[in-house]
């Protein structure tokens, strides 16, 4: 169910690139974006519970749960949310402490969240991923997820799931 909430946040955090109540570059809405990403990440993390028919019945309910979730929190980020959110994220990944929160805030419409590192590996020999936790608060409301990110070739961060 974590993975689940995790991969809805995220998606729809990546999701929320059009100003509020207008299409982004790909005449898609942010609400509708959320929803399609939601639903893909909740599928897929859906789809690593189960076997046989359990597994296509826990994908299904990953991919509707991350639908919902998704549109929701999709409409509810701009642009800036999502930039300010990036930010922390490549902020906690590259320097925070395990266990060390980074904050953003978007002034604007007072939504606002913390991205945490819990743990740092290396799945192989000089590619390092780190755990997550994180939260975005949004007109009082507070979504929680986890996820795994990982250093790119480039220097940057990618959320891996």
């Amino acid at each position: 169910m974590r993975k689940v909430m995790a991969a809805a946040a995220v998606a729809a955090m990546l999701s929320g690139c059009a100003q509020p109540g207008t299409e982004g570059g790909y005449g898609v809405s942010k609400q509708t974006g959320g929803a399609v990403l939601g639903a893909v990440g909740g599928g897929l993390a859906g789809s690593q519970f189960g076997s046989g028919s359990g597994k296509l019945a826990a994908t299904a309910f990953g991919t509707l749960l991350g639908a919902f979730i998704g549109s929701e929190v999709g409409k509810s980020l701009d642009r800036a949310d999502v930039a300010y959110a990036n930010r922390a994220g490549q902020q906690a990944f590259e320097t925070a402490p395990t266990g060390t929160g980074i904050t953003w805030n978007n002034p604007d419409n007072g939504h606002y969240g913390t991205v945490t590192p819990t743990g740092t590996y290396e799945p192989a020999p000089g590619q390092y991923c780190r755990e997550f936790q994180q939260t975005i608060t949004i007109g009082g409301q507070k979504q929680r997820s986890h996820g795994t990110a990982c250093r790119q070739p480039d220097g940057s961060w990618k959320i891996v799931s």
